[in-house]
């Protein structure tokens, strides 16, 4: 979800990505998946009403990035251009997140180990934990990050000891990028085959129907499969910390920060909407905890996903050039979330993607609307409800911004959605003339939000007015050409 935000809300806030912290800490799947429901928000991609803030930053990259202490080793933060201003991880709109995975192939076991990020020059308010790392296990990392453009820097060779992967020929995704995921997957799908890891099933949901993976049309948007599920807590000084037991208890007064992504809206926000739950594996930072995760999301996905299946398009905004369709950016990107590269940008078609988006996400939005208008919006900025979030994301989508799925389909957008005086969804009418208005999520969290920022919405009032779609990202519509 180019949340972070390059991209994509209806709201010109562009795209705060989506949820809460993962407080994982000290407690049962079926609570931790309660309260990170509870505690679910998007971050906004820096865009038109965004406040002026530099929206490029950099990451340095730890010298030996797959040892153990290469992972406790925190990743700094730093401006790409210092014309533009700071970066700091404490700013919402500015943090940068990595997640890292492990697989024994020996015995299959996945486990998740999500590195700290920190400011340049500054120390972390806590010491990373050190994990315990299998015997010849595969580490792969996957990085999200709430402003536009996040370029990746080496230490002492680590982008290439790492075979990290930004963009292609100097053109970056934005706010995605990996290091060795297809080693990763690789490992993964071979123990797949040999029976030592099965992803479980993807369960019913509520709604009668399959709980969705993060391929399904029903949940994509225009940039799937992007950004990860990593959170930080920020203390009140700007430092930041791993999401520990350890740490919820010495540091106080602390905040979490959340990336925004697909991944997360799907784990967090959809799952507990709809009684489903997330594929996770045991927290090597954190002993005794699980933690859903970006690669987790797409092994399930690859794996039980049933057809059609939507896949990174010719035109998703991260994989385009100069506006124009890229087969090499496009490939470098799917092999970074265990999707198959393509021969021909025909085989990538956003034409068909849009058709299937059409045919399908307008109507499981509509179908679990009774489930989703009391959820919490993941962007209060947004849209005052989950079911107003989604509707206003679809229409961000398919526009002339997003895909252009208005002009490749030659089809009007189905869901019309509505405004108040300030911007944020709260009402939204979808192709059958049924109007939905909730203004706030009518029923409260089971559990308590902890403090995680931006999380309670603020109520507003207004004339309500009929949604525009503004940019969702600075990057200008894509010329036709053979991804269309």
């Amino acid at each position: 979800m180019q949340q972070r935000y390059r991209r994509k809300a209806v709201s010109s806030i562009v795209r705060r990505k989506r949820f809460s912290p993962f407080m994982l800490i000290g407690l049962s799947v079926p609570v931790v998946l309660t309260l990170i429901v509870s505690t679910v928000f998007i971050l906004p991609r820096l865009g038109s009403r965004a406040a002026a803030v530099n929206g490029d930053c950099t990451l340095i990259v730890p010298s030996n990035p797959f040892s153990a202490q290469g992972l406790a080793t925190p990743y700094q933060l730093v401006t790409t251009d210092p014309a533009n201003g700071a970066c700091n991880e404490s700013n919402k709109v500015q943090a940068a997140f990595v997640q890292g995975a492990v697989i024994d192939p020996a015995t299959g076991q996945i486990s998740i180990y999500n590195p700290l990020v920190i400011d340049q020059g500054t120390q972390p308010a806590a010491t990373p934990v050190v994990a315990q790392l299998p015997a010849n296990g595969v580490v792969a990392l996957w990085f999200g990050f709430n402003g536009n453009n996040l370029t990746l820097q080496g230490t002492n060779g680590s982008l290439e000891q790492g075979r990290c992967v930004n963009g292609v020929n100097g053109s970056i995704f934005g706010q995605f990028a990996y290091c060795n995921a297809p080693a990763f997957f690789r490992a993964a799908n071979n123990a797949m085959r040999a029976g030592l890891l099965n992803a479980p099933p993807l369960g019913m949901a509520n709604d009668g129907k399959v709980c969705p993976s993060v391929r399904d049309f029903g949940v994509v948007d225009m940039d799937q499969s992007d950004n990860v599920v990593t959170s930080y807590l920020v203390t009140a000084n700007g430092q930041t910390a791993q999401v520990t037991t350890a740490n919820m208890t010495a540091l106080q007064k602390t905040q979490t920060q959340v990336n925004g992504s697909d991944n997360r809206l799907l784990a967090v926000a959809m799952d507990g909407a709809l009684g489903c739950t997330p594929w996770m594996a045991p927290d090597l930072a954190n002993p005794g905890h699980m933690l859903p995760a970006l690669p987790l999301n797409e092994l399930q996905a690859a794996r039980l996903q049933a057809p059609p299946v939507a896949r990174v398009p010719a035109n998703d905004p991260m994989v385009i050039t100069n506006n124009q369709p890229d087969i090499n950016k496009l490939n470098a990107y799917r092999r970074g979330v265990d999707q198959s590269p393509v021969s021909t940008l025909v085989a990538a078609s956003t034409t068909t993607y849009c058709r299937r988006l059409l045919a399908i996400g307008p109507a499981r939005i509509q179908l679990d609307m009774q489930l989703t208008q009391g959820r919490p919006s993941p962007d209060p900025a947004v849209a005052n409800s989950l079911f107003t979030f989604l509707a206003q994301r679809f229409v961000a989508s398919y526009g002339a911004n997003g895909l252009n799925c208005v002009g490749l389909l030659n089809k009007p957008d189905p869901i019309t959605v509505t405004t108040d005086a300030n911007g944020v969804a709260n009402s939204a009418i979808i192709n059958t003339g049924t109007a939905a208005r909730p203004t706030a999520p009518t029923t409260s969290p089971t559990v308590a939000p902890t403090t995680a920022i931006g999380v309670t919405p603020t109520p507003t009032t207004g004339a309500t007015t009929t949604q525009t779609v503004p940019p969702t990202s600075p990057t200008a519509t894509p010329t036709m050409g053979p991804g269309n």
